[in-house]
């Protein structure tokens, strides 16, 4: 394909803005529309210079045509709309998560294999050198044998964010907490670390009753398929700001830290016959005014869905490890008490 790839994203707020924009820097990459229900966001948008659609079936029905179409809207949208461009004929870029519950999953994959087209799950967070750098250290066996892993992730989630009337915290669109705030945290775990068997968890609620649907905080834990044990500490109830995003590795030769506030900073590493090479910094955490998200890296996803459609290289996150992901919250999730 010597062609530039097409892009429509789906979704105008600030992920779909993200995506508009990677699209048009991107020298072999063209944005051709942009697709809002909120009629407000025309203007928004207007600097792209591309139709703006009020709806996904209006644009597929009038729009230019796309090679690949970018869901970024609502989580509970995700699997629907991915339908919807696969069975149009398109590609698919579809933010976290992939679906909310594992049979949507898998009804998007059967579907990208009857047409032909692929599925790109965004994992921006694997892009960072933190995230690089222990994935060669587990594939090098550095560590020998994982015993224990400590994931925590607290965060602030506040009336700021969940605000009346929008889709966030709502049970039906948002999903939850690990699939809105935390699911990256969970595809660097199952990336690094295979599959987990043997969970068990509790679930708190400490001060989101009037802001949303579901709990705020859990702890978590559970058993490797591929040996040792480990623990997910999560919370968006923390004051003001978020405070860490960590992950813990002691293993049979040595062990690690990666923290910061978004699993950006390698904080300890003392490893048997290793030396820590410096690596190179990682790019600043996606600022949405008041709070913040995982690291920018969306040129990264770009960069790999172009390449990928012009047979360079292959999709960094497919659409069983965007599965694999969902079905493990989905099973974590399957232990907590529905919220009256």
């Amino acid at each position: 394909m010597s062609e530039k790839i097409k892009f429509a994203v789906i979704g105008a707020g600030h992920i779909g803005k993200r995506h508009a924009t990677m699209a048009q820097r991107h020298p072999e990459g063209e944005l051709v529309a942009m697709v809002d229900t909120d009629p407000t966001r025309r203007d928004e948008v207007d600097i792209y210079g591309v139709p703006f659609f009020s709806s996904m079936e209006e644009y597929l029905a009038n729009g230019p045509k796309a090679d690949v179409i970018c869901v970024c809207t609502p989580n509970g949208f995700h699997a629907e709309q991915a339908m919807l461009a696969l069975e149009a004929g398109c590609h698919v870029v579809c933010e976290k998560p992939m679906a909310l519950t594992k049979a949507d999953c898998e009804r998007i994959i059967y579907k990208s294999l009857q047409t032909s087209k692929l599925v790109f799950c965004v994992m921006q967070n694997r892009y960072s050198p933190p995230s690089l750098w222990l994935k060669e250290m587990v594939m090098e066996n550095r560590l020998g044998a994982i015993h224990l892993v400590q994931i925590n992730c607290y965060w602030n989630r506040d009336e700021r964010y969940y605000k009346p009337g929008t889709w966030k915290g709502n049970q039906q669109l948002d999903g939850g907490t690990l699939f809105t705030q935390f699911s990256h945290f969970i595809d660097i775990m199952y990336w690094l670390f295979g599959d987990i068997k043997n969970i068990t968890g509790r679930f708190m609620d400490f001060n989101h009753q009037n802001l949303t649907d579901f709990e705020d905080s859990g702890l978590v834990q559970f058993e490797f398929m591929n040996g040792g044990a480990g623990t997910l500490n999560y919370s968006t109830a923390v004051w003001d700001t978020n405070l860490e995003s960590s992950i813990t590795i002691i293993g049979e030769k040595g062990s690690i830290k990666v923290g910061g506030q978004y699993m950006n900073e390698v904080e300890y590493c003392h490893v048997q016959d290793y030396i820590m090479p410096q690596l190179p910094p990682s790019n600043p955490a996606n600022d949405y005014g008041h709070y913040k998200g995982s690291a920018a890296n969306h040129h990264h996803i770009f960069e790999n869905v172009i390449d990928t459609l012009k047979g360079k290289t292959f999709a960094t996150t497919n659409a069983l490890e965007g599965l694999k992901v969902v079905e493990i919250i989905e099973r974590i999730y399957a232990l907590k008490p529905v919220k009256n």
